[in-house]
């Protein structure tokens, strides 16, 4: 069974990151025209770019801090000009920090995972989500984690946002439902990506024990879900939390 996204638009936010780009790949695999957003790497979002465009994808790159109430503004309209409304919104930009115990975790570390983990979301539904409404129809996926099932030490300030960035997601899901919009979030576990595969550093016994599938998952198999979630044949699946983690979180009824 073929997930067919032709016709559709879909914005990444974060698409140069090393998920992103599967994630922006695999849309484009099934169909869909691309938004990729950056915030940095402009090379590499032209790269992304031509290899989309290579397999005959319409695609525009934006770039901006997502954090960012304007920002979000400022892409819907250059998005809207280049390939039209969005039909799909993947929230995948997260910013990077070190991770330390509460006593020692900088108070601008957690408000940093509140902007990117909860308010990028919220500025997207504000920006992206009225002409869904109009359309009556539309994917708004965001990019959670394990961890926010886990809190493990040393994971504070991600898990702080991540956990509000579930209950964004709960709300939004019954405020828009009705207007047949899915909001729905995939929560990977430690994944191994091509920086991984390229260090051949895929391989941890320790964490691979915690997982019934014993064994790290692949960034394709995250962007499968989110692939999934996209397309019609998650019509009638809203609120959820996802895990792509092999098991090692089980959210409990």
């Amino acid at each position: 069974m073929k997930l067919d996204l032709t016709g559709k638009t879909a914005l990444v936010t974060g698409a140069t990151g090393q998920l992103g780009r599967v994630i922006a790949r695999t849309l484009a695999d099934c169909g869909a025209d691309l938004a990729l957003h950056y915030i940095n790497n402009d090379t590499k979002a032209r790269e992304l770019q031509a290899e989309i465009e290579a397999i005959g994808r319409k695609t525009v790159i934006v770039q901006g801090d997502i954090t960012k109430q304007d920002t979000a503004f400022r892409m819907r309209d250059e998005i809207q000009s280049s390939l039209g409304d969005v039909d799909i919104v993947v929230a995948n930009a997260v910013i990077q920090y070190a991770w330390t115990t509460v006593l020692e975790q900088s108070p601008d570390d957690y408000i940093s995972q509140f902007e990117s983990c909860v308010m990028q979301s919220v500025y997207l539904a504000k920006a992206f989500i009225p002409y869904m409404k109009e359309a009556r129809a539309g994917r708004f996926i965001g990019i959670n984690t394990e961890c926010a099932m886990q809190n493990f030490a040393t994971q504070s300030a991600y898990t702080a946002g991540k956990r509000g960035m579930d209950g964004l997601y709960r709300v939004l899901a019954k405020e828009v439902g009705e207007y047949q919009i899915t909001v729905n979030q995939v929560a990977p576990g430690w994944t191994i990506s091509e920086r991984d595969r390229n260090s051949e550093s895929g391989h941890d016994e320790g964490y691979i024990q915690t997982v019934p599938l014993k064994r790290r998952g692949e960034d394709q198999e995250i962007a499968n879900a989110v692939a999934f979630l996209a397309s019609d044949l998650s019509s009638f699946i809203t609120g959820a939390y996802i895990p792509v983690s092999g098991g090692n979180v089980m959210p409990a009824i």
